[in-house]
């Protein structure tokens, strides 16, 4: 079915057309006299004029046309685009949580610091973290906190030399972005055939310059790092600290925790491995874990209890607040909310459910479609259309836009960068087999359709390929009269 593309309001506008009603002007008042001479126009402005009904019309029409996982699956690799359960949401609009102001006293707050105080706890026990703080507001926040608290920890022990932050080559791009901000000097280091990083590359930055290697494991090949214990090892030898990038928690919940492999410091996002909201710009939560000393150095304020009340406090060599008030608190309350819904066998399962759904859609696929590094995944994997592009001009671009006229949301694509035509996929473990089937078909059909059909998607969306680099280069960033 092809959908039509919804006009803009501009297009829609009749003169005098009304949505409001403005009170009448007093007599003998003039409005202009109140408004500064330079902020006043030769005329009106140039604004759409239509009625209440029109207006809620077209934005509930472009609604519609809107992916997310309330509507469709989406197996956006390393981004876990899982569902929210409706419970996070009773939870959050508790009068309780949801009418609390940020200014209020300690005494009229203590149901909401109890919660932050075990959500911080809770976090500790599943990451094998000594503690928790909960203030940075985004992952990578949490990138650039825990390297600040690097930064804290080597200039307190006189080792000021240590700006060597390594990472490797399949990372998130916020990771060399945060050492590089928090004032350190990024190396990077290639992966092996198999995946993992290649340990021969790390060696000759195990020495004295090192601050820390930021991992993130599974990687973002949704691979298991076969030699994390050995890396721990030698980093740890060599004086430096090990940084876990939580993005891919998700695999792990209840099977196996970080602090167990060694990392020092980590930082969770709370959006792909405790389901709260995910896109638009956030809010978001990124909390930071740390052990042993480096847990005098999280930011301030913590939620501590004493004499059986809740009080923020501020760890001894605190880096200071990374942000203002105590965190996304509503975001939170999702998040403890997902914990408890779950418990520890609840947690455990999702991590297995995420990595069975994962092998599942690869054992599927294989064949049809070449795959990166064949072997075991974890929650995600990540295909290429190296041999399509080649055998039949058919990119990962193509495979994108084509899945558009199936009503699914495309995988990421072109990502990890060292991955030639990556198709990187990431089910979750909230999918249903009889999803993944048909989503599986689907991804068959379209290896067997013909090149110029593929090529040529979307062909039932409202707006077909669109020129991204002119896009890009000049984009169109207001509505102007007239043809474009």
């Amino acid at each position: 079915m092809s959908l039509t593309c919804e006009p803009t309001l501009f297009e829609k506008s009749a003169p005098g057309r009304r949505g409001v009603m403005p009170p009448p002007v007093e007599t003998g008042v003039n409005w202009r006299d109140s408004v500064p001479a330079e902020r006043l126009a030769e005329g009106p402005p140039s604004l759409p004029e239509l009625s209440e009904l029109e207006v809620t019309r077209h934005f509930v029409r472009l609604s519609h046309l809107n992916y997310g996982i309330d509507t469709t699956m989406y197996p956006l690799g390393s981004c876990t685009m899982k569902y929210n359960p409706r419970i996070n949401e009773v939870t959050a609009r508790l009068p309780g949580f949801a009418r609390l102001h940020p200014m209020q006293s300690e005494s009229s707050s203590q149901g909401a610091l109890e919660l932050m105080y075990l959500l911080q706890n809770h976090l500790s026990e599943i990451i094998g973290m000594d503690a928790f703080t909960l203030q940075p507001a985004a992952g990578a926040q949490g990138e650039l906190t825990a390297l600040l608290m690097v930064a804290a920890y080597f200039q307190d022990r006189g080792e000021s030399q240590r700006k060597i932050v390594v990472v490797p080559d399949s990372s998130h791009g916020t990771n060399p972005a945060s050492a590089a901000l928090a004032g350190f000097q990024v190396v990077t280091i290639p992966s092996n055939a198999n995946g993992d990083v290649e340990i021969t590359a790390l060696q000759p930055h195990l020495n004295d310059q090192l601050a820390c290697l930021m991992l993130t494991n599974p990687s973002t090949l949704g691979l298991f790092e076969n030699q994390i214990e050995a890396i721990a090892d030698g980093v740890h030898k060599a004086g430096g600290l090990l940084y876990y990038d939580g993005a891919n928690m998700n695999a792990l919940l209840g099977n196996a925790r970080p602090g167990d492999m060694g990392f020092d410091l980590v930082h969770l996002n709370l959006h792909k491995t405790f389901s709260t909201p995910h896109g638009g710009g956030g809010p978001g939560a990124g909390p930071v874990g740390a052990r042993g000393e480096l847990v005098k150095y999280l930011p301030s304020p913590r939620v501590e209890k004493q004499e059986g009340r809740f009080a923020f406090f501020r760890p001894e060599r605190s880096i200071g607040r990374v942000r203002t008030f105590w965190g996304n608190f509503l975001v939170l309350v999702r998040a403890y909310t997902y914990i408890r819904y779950h418990g520890a066998a609840g947690l455990k399962q999702v991590g297995e459910g995420a990595v069975l759904s994962a092998n599942y859609l690869l054992s599927r696929l294989k064949g049809a479609y070449e795959v990166a590094y064949d072997r075991t995944c974890m929650h995600e994997f990540v295909l290429t259309a190296r041999g399509m592009k080649k055998e039949r001009n058919v990119k990962a671009m193509d495979i994108a836009k084509r899945l558009l006229d199936y009503g699914y949301y495309a995988p990421t694509v072109y990502f990890p960068l060292i991955v030639e035509e990556a198709l990187m996929i990431e089910p979750t473990e909230t999918e249903s087999l009889e999803t993944l089937d048909r989503f599986a078909d689907t991804m068959l059909r379209i290896a067997q359709e013909d090149p110029e059909l593929v090529r040529s998607a979307p062909h039932n969306t409202p707006v077909s390929r669109l020129d991204e680099v002119r896009a890009a280069r000049k984009p169109v960033l207001r509505w102007e009269e007239g043809p474009s």
